[in-house]
């Protein structure tokens, strides 16, 4: 049976020339106060839908799925100007976006966003906006580092597999992600009562750059690997990024991210986390710095690390403490044998 939805209609000019408001309907009390079964609360979280403005049409005045899609369809048809009036545009009182005519400065080329570029930019506003994040750094003496991997790379003969930088450091997290667990975690806002959920399984994500925007490629059971195949996996799964044959299965699953713009250039930045995820690492370019061993200067190859972190699971103190642990490994890849 087809549902009659109620679709606010267009505020009137007033004499000033500006949108009226239209009126607000009449909230309950609370949220608590709000006639819905469990799995129909689950349902409006998932949505983004307040309880107390969705009018009921069940039994008892409870709150059924249809009055919650209705609201919605609702709000989604409400005009720009009435949302901006109402603070319903984006649950942020915020203006809506302008609307300009470029054309009456100067000549523009059109060009429409790539698949990518719009699924991306939806995550990431949702996760800027969502998530309370706070980014802390870290530099890593990886000269030794450096030193072993060039030496191994020259062994290798020719063809063989190349160790990369970004193998060895998603060894590290993977270490540091059982030292430090709640890194290996989401938090579970779908449920009556929010939880953390601890995963035992350890699959990295990191950011690949193709010509379409940027993906992540998702390692499986990473902990379980060793560097040499992780540089291999690497390889193979950042082909496929930029020739566009990454399955969304392969980009699925991860406990953590990597992003890492150190071929590009940089000294640090603040990555956006990867919503489930609560942190991820940002890895900046290596630089030879004057570093002082306790009687003179000596010239280290510096890794600077940028790691943003979820402040409802990670405070200051773990955050730290990771990135330093980190960093420490990265120095001396012995430790990730402990």
């Amino acid at each position: 049976m087809p549902i009659a939805i109620a679709v606010p209609a267009a505020p009137a000019p007033s004499a000033s020339g500006d949108f009226a408001p239209p009126a607000a309907a009449a909230p309950r009390i609370s949220g608590s106060k709000a006639h819905a079964s469990p799995s129909m609360r689950a349902y409006a979280r998932e949505l983004g839908v307040d309880l107390t403005r969705v009018a009921a049409s069940g039994p008892k005045n409870r709150v059924m799925r249809e009055d919650i899609n209705a609201f919605v369809k609702g709000a989604l048809q409400t005009p720009a100007a009435v949302q901006a009036a109402t603070g319903s545009g984006t649950g942020l009182d915020l203006l809506p976006w302008p609307k300009i005519d470029f054309t009456k400065f100067g000549d523009i080329e059109r060009k429409p966003l790539s698949r990518i570029r719009k699924l991306s930019a939806a995550n990431l506003s949702r996760n800027w906006v969502m998530i309370p994040a706070v980014t802390y750094h870290e530099d890593a003496d990886v000269t030794d580092l450096e030193a072993f991997r060039q030496q191994i790379n020259a062994e290798q003969a020719r063809g063989g597999t190349k160790l990369t930088m970004l193998a060895f450091i998603i060894k590290a997290v993977c270490s540091a992600l059982k030292k430090f667990p709640d890194f290996n975690s989401s938090i579970d806002l779908q449920a009556e009562e929010p939880a953390l959920i601890l995963k035992q399984y350890c699959h990295i994500g990191f950011a690949a750059d193709t010509p379409g925007g940027l993906m992540v490629p998702v390692i499986r059971d990473a902990d379980r690997k060793g560097v040499a195949q992780l540089a291999v996996e690497c390889g193979e799964l950042a082909a496929k990024a930029r020739d566009g044959k990454l399955s969304a299965a392969e980009m699925q699953g991860a406990c953590f991210t990597i992003s890492s713009v150190g071929g590009l250039g940089g000294t640090g930045f603040a990555p956006i986390i990867n919503a489930p995820e609560v942190a991820i690492l940002g890895v900046s370019r290596t630089t030879m710095k004057p570093v002082w061993d306790g009687s003179a200067f000596q010239p280290r190859l510096i890794l600077p690390l940028s790691l943003t972190a979820d402040h409802r699971v990670v405070d200051g103190a773990a955050a730290t403490r990771f990135n330093a642990h980190v960093a420490t490994l990265l120095a001396d890849m012995r430790r990730v044998l402990m």
